[in-house]
C-alpha cells in the first residue's frame, strides 16, 4: 500500500510527474480532474497514501477536491500543486488542513525530496493528539505547564489476554487498531476528547479543552456511553470470527491534573498526571463488560443545574482502591 495519486487537467504535466517519481517506490496513478480522481480514490482506497492535485482546474478546483478526500480519508497525505501566482492561496491551504504544496514548474530532486518531507511530517503528527499539535503551532513551539481540571477516560478490553494467545500477532495488531483503536478514538475526537495514550489494549483520554470547558464532563460520559453502544454494534460483526470480542470496560473520574510536556532529551509527549488519572484508571479494572463506572466527582457536576437530569447513575458500595486511604463513592451509568 504505497500510492500516490496525482490529478491534473495537463496531460504533460501528469507525464512529468509520473517520469519524475519512476525511481521512487510510490505506485503512480494519474486523473485529470478531481471528480475523476475522487472517484478513483474510493475504488482504491485501501492503496493510495499520498494524493497531490493541481490548484486551479476545471469542476473541482484543487482544494474542493483534496478537502473531499480528507473527509473520506483523513490518513491520506494531501498536496496542492501550484504556480507562484497563486502560491498564497496554497499557503492559506496548509494553514486549513492541507499537509503541504508543491510549485510548478517543478524540479525532479526537489519534487522528490519534498514529497518525502511532507509524507514524513504528515505520519509525525499522527503521534501527537490534533488538539495538541494544534496549541503548540499556536503557542510558538511551546506549551506552558498547567494544572486544571479535567475529566479522565479509561477504556480497557475485557478477555484480552486469551484471545492474544490463541490468534497470531497479525490479527491482533489488526483487530486493536481497526476494531478498538480506530472507532473508539473517533468517538473521543467527536466529543472533544484527546487520546493521550495507548497502553497494550487500553486507551486513556483526557476531556478538557486546554481553555477550560464546563462541559467536559457530560462529553466524556457521553462518549463512554457511545463506546459502549459501538462495541455492541462491533461484536454483532465479530461472531464466530476467530474468536474476538470487543467487550469493553471504562472508569472516569473528575479532578485537578497536571498537563505539560513530560520525557527525556530524546523522547517526550504531551499528558496528564494526577490523582483524577489514577482513580479513572482504577475505576476502569473494577468495571464489568459493558458498564461505565465514575467517581463522585465526577457524580457531583453531572448532577450541578446545567448538566441535570441528562445522564442516568446509581451509587454502589464504597470501595477500596490502591492509592486512597478511605473507601470512596462510585457510580454507574445506567442510560
Amino acid at each position: 500500500m504505497n500510492g500516490l495519486l496525482f490529478i491534473d487537467d495537463e496531460e504533460g504535466v501528469r507525464r512529468s510527474l509520473a517520469r519524475a517519481l519512476k525511481r521512487e517506490t510510490y505506485r503512480v496513478y494519474t486523473s485529470e480532474n478531481g471528480e475523476e480522481g475522487i472517484e478513483f480514490l474510493k475504488d482504491n482506497l485501501s492503496d493510495i497514501v499520498t494524493v497531490i492535485s493541481d490548484y486551479k482546474m476545471p469542476g473541482l478546483d484543487g482544494l474542493e477536491t483534496l478537502a473531499i478526500i480528507g473527509s473520506i480519508n483523513p490518513e491520506i497525505t494531501r498536496i496542492i500543486l501550484t504556480g507562484y501566482a497563486t502560491m498564497e492561496a496554497a499557503i492559506h491551504a496548509t494553514n486549513e488542513g492541507i499537509d503541504g504544496f508543491l510549485t510548478k514548474p517543478f524540479d525532479n530532486v526537489e519534487l522528490r525530496a519534498k514529497i518525502r518531507e511532507i509524507t514524513i511530517r504528515k505520519h509525525l503528527k499522527q503521534f501527537v493528539p490534533e488538539q495538541v499539535y494544534r496549541e503548540i503551532e499556536n503557542s510558538s513551539g511551546f506549551l506552558e505547564p498547567k494544572s486544571h481540571e479535567v475529566s479522565i477516560l479509561f477504556c480497557d478490553i475485557r478477555g484480552f489476554t486469551r484471545m492474544s494467545q490463541e490468534s497470531s500477532p497479525e490479527v491482533i495488531a489488526a483487530f486493536l487498531n481497526d476494531q478498538f483503536f480506530t472507532p473508539m478514538g473517533e468517538i473521543a475526537y467527536k466529543y472533544n476528547g484527546i487520546v493521550d495514550k495507548h497502553i497494550g489494549d487500553s486507551i486513556m483520554v483526557v476531556f478538557s479543552s486546554l481553555a477550560g470547558n464546563h462541559d467536559d464532563t457530560i462529553n466524556a460520559v457521553k462518549s463512554a456511553i457511545a463506546m459502549q453502544q459501538k462495541a455492541k454494534q462491533i461484536n454483532k460483526k465479530l461472531q464466530n470470527r476467530n474468536g474476538l470480542k470487543l467487550n469493553i470496560g471504562i472508569g472516569i473520574s473528575t479532578g485537578n491534573v497536571f498537563s505539560g510536556i513530560l520525557g527525556s532529551l530524546r523522547k517526550k509527549e504531551f499528558t496528564s498526571i494526577g490523582m483524577a488519572v489514577n482513580i479513572a484508571a482504577r475505576l476502569e479494572n473494577l468495571a464489568n463488560r459493558g458498564e461505565i463506572l465514575i467517581s463522585k466527582n465526577t457524580f457531583e457536576k453531572l448532577s450541578s443545574p446545567e448538566l441535570s437530569n441528562q445522564i442516568d447513575t446509581e451509587a454502589l458500595p464504597p470501595v477500596i482502591i490502591k492509592g486512597v486511604e478511605d473507601p470512596i463513592t462510585i457510580y454507574r451509568v445506567t442510560g
